[in-house]
């Protein structure tokens, strides 16, 4: 399997995003019916950690031109604040001057299902997602900005549609240590299927991210119609290893191989400081390694 990922250079988000997109139009089905497209609000007053509103205006542009979908959903949780205060604060009440069908959905407001997960010592427990993450009819979309992360090295497209929607509450739950979050995110994401997503690397963050972090100008915006080969992508671009990505790792098979269309890769790659807690993230390979080695001995 192959997947392709494009990488445009440019400063204008919404433009970018566009372009970025357009030279995926052979991957998009033709006719969408439904969409749901889901920024990232972890913080809902903080600018720098938030999915910027252009990049979603370069998004709805693009899937309005392309396919005219009967419904657009522009849904998250966020981990700190309320839904409402994250559109005012971003300017996300804005785009309905220009798209008037769209609709702002608060994911804890949906129905949900719970998923049961595992925690660090091998118990069982539960986190309640909204039904609609599992529905493969709904084209999910995945808008971020480029960040590194406390917990797992960086976050994403697939962390992003993972963790935001969770239902509020319960996002803490999934933090048992290293191992656990990196395959319960990889379990989740394999359980909500296909992606789409976009990362706008005009602007990034870098250093105590994903909310603390220092601002980190690049010039690039990645998109795919793979998440997982997207986010490999991205990460090795950003100066990481994607295998040192627990998530990532265990998403692998998922990823298949990376096709980047547009701009050389090589022109991409910078270096991203890591968060200060790097290493220790970095342990969820040596406890892989311990768990395995014990079950070959038992």
């Amino acid at each position: 399997m192959t997947s392709r990922v494009s990488v445009v250079r440019a400063e204008d988000h919404e433009l970018a995003v566009e372009s970025a997109l357009r030279l995926l139009t052979e991957d998009f089905p033709r006719k969408i019916r439904k969409v749901l497209i889901k920024p990232n609000f972890v913080s809902t007053r903080v600018k720098l950690s938030a999915t910027p509103v252009e990049t979603v205006r370069g998004v709805l542009r693009f899937l309005y031109d392309f396919s005219d979908p009967r419904e657009v959903l522009v849904a998250e949780s966020p981990a700190v604040g309320g839904f409402e205060d994250a559109l005012r604060n971003f300017g996300y009440y804005e785009l309905k001057n220009e798209f008037p069908s769209i609709e702002f959905v608060d994911l804890d407001s949906m129905e949900a299902r719970s998923v049961k997960l595992s925690d660090q010592r091998g118990e069982s427990f539960e986190v309640p997602v909204p039904s609609v993450m599992f529905d493969r009819s709904v084209l999910k979309l995945s808008p971020v900005r480029p960040k590194t992360h406390d917990t797992v090295v960086v976050t994403l497209t697939v962390k992003n549609l993972v963790m935001g929607a969770i239902r509020k509450g319960y996002k803490s739950s999934m933090h048992t240590g290293y191992l656990a979050i990196n395959r319960n995110i990889a379990k989740l994401f394999s359980a909500m299927g296909p992606c789409c997503g976009v990362v706008d690397g005009i602007e990034g963050m870098e250093g105590d991210g994903p909310v603390s972090g220092r601002a980190k100008r690049w010039g690039y915006v990645f998109a795919s119609c793979n998440c997982a080969a997207l986010d490999r992508l991205v990460t090795l671009a950003m100066g990481f290893n994607p295998d040192d990505v627990g998530y990532l790792y265990f998403l692998k098979g998922l990823a298949g191989e990376v096709a980047p269309v547009g701009e050389p890769l090589s022109s991409t790659f910078t270096k991203f400081t890591p968060h200060r807690s790097y290493l220790d993230q970095l342990s969820w390979k040596a406890e892989l390694a311990n768990n395995e080695a014990n079950n070959e001995k038992a």
